[in-house]
Order: structure tokens, then sequence, then C-alpha cells
């Protein structure tokens, strides 16, 4: 009695396959490289955030006091808000993620792991935005604008100057440990293995087997 080959495909194409080492491994390096990255962040933009609120210059001219501090500009409170706001977001994002090394169902995984894409994007998109404001005042500072008649401050107050200067480069490495994070998030929704991609790379070899008699 001929055995029916389809039948035996179907029986191997619903078996369930054991994830090898090397994609668990894979897996959990990816995650140790996320638990790292938005450490880091959480670093950078709380000294960021220390070094623009203790920021503060006083001086002294034709006689007058003049007081050179963060809160006099709209750009630097806006990046100050954005890395109390990524401080935040990155400490949630830390539970959430270790949440997710217990999971045990993988349609649910999916989900969870473009949520957290989403919000590395936005995270990424609104300190960018705070570097950039920050840094175009800063160059206003520094070089003036001649052709608007705005003269450079930081002759006058160059202590301030300098340490809001670090402050913006501590939130730009921490866009880019966000901007490294959403590259990860988004290669680890493309390259999951689903029970399709794994079905359609055992198929050729399935082919190849001469059916049952």
């Amino acid at each position: 009695m001929e055995k029916n080959p389809l039948s035996s495909e179907e029986e191997k194409s619903t078996t369930t396959i054991p994830i090898s080492s090397s994609s668990s491994s894979s897996r959990s390096s990816i995650f140790i490289a996320q638990i790292c990255l938005r450490s880091l962040a959480i670093v950078f933009a709380l000294a960021a955030i220390s070094l623009t609120l203790t920021d503060k210059q006083t001086i002294s001219l034709f006689g007058l006091q003049f007081k050179a501090r963060y809160s006099y500009s709209s750009a630097f409170r806006f990046l100050v808000g954005a890395d109390a706001v990524l401080c935040v977001s990155s400490l949630l994002s830390l539970i959430f993620l270790f949440g997710l090394l217990k999971r045990s169902q993988p349609n649910s995984l999916q989900t969870k792991l473009f949520l957290l894409f989403v919000h590395d994007t936005v995270m990424m998109v609104l300190v960018v935005a705070g570097c950039a404001a920050a840094t175009a005042i800063g160059y206003v500072g520094r070089h003036g604008e001649v052709h608007m008649t705005w003269q450079a401050v930081c002759e006058q107050v160059p202590k301030f100057c300098n340490r809001m200067m670090v402050a913006v480069m501590l939130s730009y490495l921490a866009f880019l440990a966000y901007f490294t994070l959403t590259l990860l998030s988004a290669h680890r929704l493309m390259t999951r293995p689903t029970h399709w991609t794994i079905w359609t790379q055992l198929r050729p070899t399935q082919s190849q087997n001469p059916s049952a008699e």
C-alpha cells in the first residue's frame, strides 16, 4: 500500500523545529547590547542634565551684573526636558526589556518588539531635536550672526558656554546610543525566525527526499 507523499510533507511542515543554539546566542547578544546601550543613554542624559542645571555664570559689565543661565533660553530648556524624558523612558524600557526575556508566546513577542522599536524611534527623534535646537543657539552664542547684528556672547561668559557645549555633546552621545538601539530593534524584527521562513528553508531538502512507499 502506497503512502501518500503529501501527507508526509504536511507532517514534516507542521513538526515543531527547535531553535538552534547559535540563534539563541545571537538573541541573547542583542538583548545584552540593548541593555548596555540603554544604560549608557541614561548615564549620558543624566550627566548632560546635571551639567546644564548647574551651568551659570555672572559677569560684571560697565558696573552692571549679568547672569547667564540655561533657563534663559527655550532651546536649552527643551534639551533638558528631552534628556529627562529619555532617562525616564529608558528606565521603563529596561523593565520592559527584562520582561521580554521571560516571553512565552512568539506572537506577543513580535508585538512587543514592534512597540520597543517605536519607542526607540520616538526617543531618538526627541533627543536629536533637542540637540539641534541647542546647537543652533550655541553656535549663535559663540560666533554671533553678522547679518542679523547678533553679537557673540561666549567671549564674555566662556565658562557657561564651555559647560553647555559638553552637555550638548553628551546629549548627542545619548542620541547615538538610541540610534544604534533603533537599528538593533529593526534588525531584531526583520530577522526573527517564523514558522513560514523555517518551512521554506527546509522545503528544498524535503523535495529531494524520495517518497516512501
